[in-house]
Parts: C-alpha cells; structure tokens; sequence
C-alpha cells in the first residue's frame, strides 16, 4: 500500500542536509497549517509526544523538532498532507513554521515518531509506514504509550529503517537488561521508561536529562546557593560579633592596664612620700641628737 497521492519525484527518497532556509517561497495562506485533528487522544499519547519532543531538542538543540506539524509532500497538491506526532530534521535551522513543505525545505523529515491510539493503530502500522516509506524518511518509529494499544506479543516500541524504498525493522539489544533500539539517524538509544520514551547519548552512554530533572537540578542548585548564602551570612555576622567581642576584650584589657598603670603611679608616689617622710624623720632625729649633744657639752662646761 502507497500512499494515496504522490510526492514529488525530487523530494522522495531524499536524505541529504539541505540549507538552513528554505529552498523555494511558498504561499502558505493556500495550505492549511491544521488537520482539525487533536494532538493526542488522551493524555498518555499527550505526554509520550510532549516528552519525546523536549528529550530530542535537548539532545540536537540545532535541529528541526516538531510535534503534530502538517507535512505536505507534494507541490501545489493542499490534500497531500500528513501530521506525525514528532518529526525531527537536520540542517534546516530551529526557526518556526506552520507547516514542513518537503519540495521547499529540500527533503523529507530524517526521522518521524508515531504514538499509536486505540483509533490510530492500524493506521499507524500500515498506511503511515507505505506513506512515509513513499515519501523517503529514512527511520520511522511507533510506541504504545498505554501498553494496550498494539496486539498482544508486539513491542510497545518499533523502530524502522528505510532500505531499498522499503522499512526494515532495527534490531533491539540487551543493555543493563533494558531492552533497547538505536536510531542510527538521531545517534540515541532509545528504550521504554513506563509510559514514555527515554533517550540515551549512544556515545556516551548517558541518558538525556529530562525538562523535569533539569529542574529539578536547577531547583537543587538555587536552594544549595540559598543555602550557601545563608550559611556565608551567618559566619559573617558571627565574625562581626567575634571582632566586637575582640574590640571589647581589647577595651576592657586597655582600662585594666591604665588602672594597672595608675595604680603603680599611686605606689610609686607613696613610696616617695614615705621616702621624704623617712628622710626628714632622719633629718629631726640627727638634729635631735645634735641637740642633746650640745646640750651636755654645755652642761659640763658650767659645772664646779
């Protein structure tokens, strides 16, 4: 099964970078930039989209992510159109727009993700494959974000490659025991966390960190900063107070030591005091016995 209508002969099967702006004007008021489709049928598909989403900009911030954009393959054909719920390509540049034009933006989307619905499923498995197959998309996946949507026995992820006009299915490998598929055009790993998609740096080996855990390290960083702050103010104020409680050691040492200084001044005149008082007591007493002296002398001069 193809699809429907044709693409362009040029843009099918493309897969090579085309430049940042786009190779052709296109009057956009005569496509319509909705389907009048929701995003998603229920919030599991809402946030398997939304995540899967923020985790690609976050790996590839250079490149063209969208969720639920209407691409139109064909020139001038405005039914030739189809809404994956995320379609990431490269080289094109980050700027908005409301619709993917395949013929101006000079290739097909490099990767597409489906979220399968009860009432999109089959859709998903059949028509979407034969028509992004037609188109040229070099890897197209599907995920059952419920887990009840897919028939019994068929993994909740697929990942598919284009070989030969034709999907092959990527082959899932044993990591840590987590069952996990490569997209050979995103670089990542990607396996089943719950009911979302979990990204990992196939380079590195480390996961792409979440919007969530992104902010919660943030949260993490300010109240550690907060902390910190807090903790800088509480030793300068203890600082503050231990240079007061120095100043006023240093004080009350000072007056200690003036008093000290006074009070040895008072001993030392005191014991100069007493030493003049000695010295005149010496003095009376000499002149005393020089007295008693003379005294006698004269005595015994007028004796008989």
């Amino acid at each position: 099964m193809r699809a429907p209508l044709p693409v362009t002969a040029s843009a099918a099967g493309t897969t090579t970078a085309a430049a940042n702006v786009r190779a052709v004007r296109v009057d956009e008021t005569f496509y319509p930039s909705s389907d009048g489709k929701p995003m998603a049928e229920n919030m599991w598909g809402s946030r398997a989209i939304v995540n899967a989403t923020v985790d690609i900009e976050a790996a590839h911030p250079q490149a063209l992510v969208a969720a639920d954009i209407l691409v139109y393959p064909e020139e001038g054909n405005r039914d030739n159109k189809i809404a994956p719920d995320v379609l990431v390509a490269f080289g094109l540049g980050t700027e908005s727009r409301s619709s993917y034009f395949v013929w101006a933006e000079g290739k097909p989307p490099d990767w597409v993700l489906e979220v399968a619905s009860p009432s999109t499923s089959r859709r998903d498995l059949n028509f979407k494959r034969d028509y992004y197959a037609a188109m040229g998309v070099p890897e197209y996946w599907l995920f059952d974000a419920k887990g009840d949507v897919f028939a019994r026995g068929t993994p909740r992820l697929q990942g598919l490659k284009l070989v030969d006009g034709e999907y092959r299915p990527l082959e899932p490998r044993l990591v840590a025991g987590e069952r996990m598929i490569r997209s050979e055009i995103l670089g990542l790993d990607v396996r089943v966390d719950g009911e979302l998609l979990r990204f990992r740096d196939a380079a590195s080996g480390k996961d792409v960190r979440r919007w969530d855990e992104v902010r919660a390290d943030e949260e993490q960083a300010i109240a550690t900063a907060e902390q910190a702050q807090a903790a800088a103010e509480q030793a300068r104020a203890e600082a503050e107070q231990e240079a007061a409680q120095r100043k006023a050691a240093e004080a009350l040492a000072e007056r200690e030591a003036a008093l000290a200084r006074h009070e040895s001044a008072q001993r030392k005149a005191a014991d100069a005091r007493v030493e003049q008082e000695a010295a005149r007591a010496g003095r009376a007493e000499a002149r005393v016995a020089e007295l008693e002296a003379a005294l006698r002398r004269s005595r015994a001069g007028t004796s008989p």
